[in-house]
């Protein structure tokens, strides 16, 4: 008799078992262009061993969400056929990410005012991936909708995405583990062995609370180590620069999507170091892209960090660069203001930040619930708001003069 599934050696999970109709979804070459994505960029430049890419995220995502969804059986919760849902959902949550990740939304904000997960609603919706899914029995729709956060059942869309997410409990020890951080330790196996539901909405169970606030800690530091680590963001710079002027000629944002399922990290790199344009802006572009590749990257004259209770928002980084451009009588098109902002606990899937967690108990089989503040959690409370790190980049030959000019400008916050 056949196996009806395969597992999949994992180095986070150990071993990540696949059903036959998912190996479908995997197989597709839609999903498997997650190969050639890499989950955290141009990280791998500072952190070499960061080759990881969102495809075994994906699993791993399904993996994780799995469990939270047997958890949830056990407690009569869930049927089975909802955590096929789940699994299927869970490795399809990231399907529609561009090149190089989340530095690629920002492109796509920016010039089509759209992000990866309406790209990854119409690739469920509208490609052989939904026939896949529809001829093995899935309703396409539920999914593309679950995936990201929009379905009826709340509960199903916070183990997706949110602070206690089956995403956020695969990255962290998958980056950690790539990038040699010692940061993102997480017990995840407590936490979704812990999860409950309290009206239509997820809970833990209040025994688990300090793996919780172990984890948003772990992710806190994540970002201060390597998300948000200079030399990393300076990468990234370099690759928005690139691509933003180059998108024109070689069309990147065009949202056909048979021209955006070519997009790979390797692919726009290779397409950016051949322009054969010669515009400046062209010229410029094709540099970058040549001096990102052989790792010349640019160098950070400038930093400061701002933790606050409120989003500061985008400093006027287009006036901050006039500026240091005329002090230092450097060309501004040499001058790069990177405002890297996030929450400092994780939006919920209305793209909210997090104001409370439910904590569940039972009391003779009876639940019982407690809406808690995450202003009432000390370690938690602590790391509650937004992180903002405003850094100032320039070419090495430049880096001198921006210097100087940043240190004597009155247009920082202090």
């Amino acid at each position: 008799m056949k196996k009806k599934y395969l597992d999949i050696i994992d180095p986070i999970h150990d071993f990540i078992r696949v059903s036959d109709s998912e190996l479908k979804i995997i197989d597709n070459p839609i999903f498997q262009r997650l190969r050639r994505i890499r989950q955290l960029s141009g990280a791998h430049l500072t952190y070499p061993s960061a080759q990881h890419s969102r495809f075994e995220h994906s699993l791993g995502v399904m993996h994780i969400a799995a469990r939270a969804g047997q958890t949830l059986h056990e407690k009569g919760i869930l049927d089975l056929d909802q955590i096929d849902n789940l699994r299927i959902a869970a490795l399809l949550h990231d399907v529609g990410h561009g090149p190089f990740s989340h530095l690629f939304e920002e492109v796509l904000q920016q010039k089509k005012k759209t992000t990866h997960e309406n790209i990854g609603k119409d690739l469920i919706t509208k490609t052989e991936i939904g026939d896949l899914l529809s001829k093995t029995g899935f309703d396409k729709k539920f999914i593309a909708k679950l995936a990201f956060g929009e379905s009826k059942f709340q509960f199903m869309n916070e183990i997706l995405s949110g602070s206690l997410s089956a995403d956020l409990m695969d990255y962290l020890p998958r980056d950690g583990y790539f990038t040699g951080a010692e940061h993102a330790k997480i017990d995840h196996k407590r936490i979704t062995q812990s999860l409950d539901v309290y009206k239509n909405k997820l809970a833990l169970e209040k025994s688990a609370l300090y793996s919780f606030e172990s984890m948003v800690h772990s992710r806190y530091q994540m970002f201060k180590a390597v998300y948000f680590h200079k030399t990393v963001r300076a990468a990234e710079v370099m690759l928005l620069e690139s691509i933003k002027l180059a998108d024109s000629e070689l069309g990147f944002t065009s949202l056909n999507l048979d021209d955006y399922v070519k997009l790979t990290d390797d692919y726009v790199v290779s397409q950016l170091i051949n322009l054969t344009g010669t515009t400046s802006e062209l010229k410029r572009a094709k540099k970058i892209a040549q001096n990102y590749q052989n790792r010349d990257l640019f160098k950070c004259v400038y930093e400061r960090i701002f933790t606050s209770k409120t989003n500061l928002g985008k400093i006027k980084t287009s006036q901050l660069k006039e500026y240091l451009a005329k002090k230092s009588k450097v060309d501004g098109g040499e001058i790069f203001v990177d405002s890297s902002i996030t929450p400092s606990v994780p939006l919920n899937p209305a793209k909210k930040e997090s104001q409370f967690i439910i904590l569940t108990s039972r009391d003779k089989n009876q639940l019982v619930a407690e809406q808690i503040p995450i202003s009432k959690i000390p370690l938690v409370s602590a790391m509650s708001g937004f992180m903002n790190i405003l850094r100032i980049y320039t070419t090495k030959e430049n880096r001198k003069k921006v210097e100087m000019a940043a240190k004597s400008t009155s247009l920082i916050p202090q």
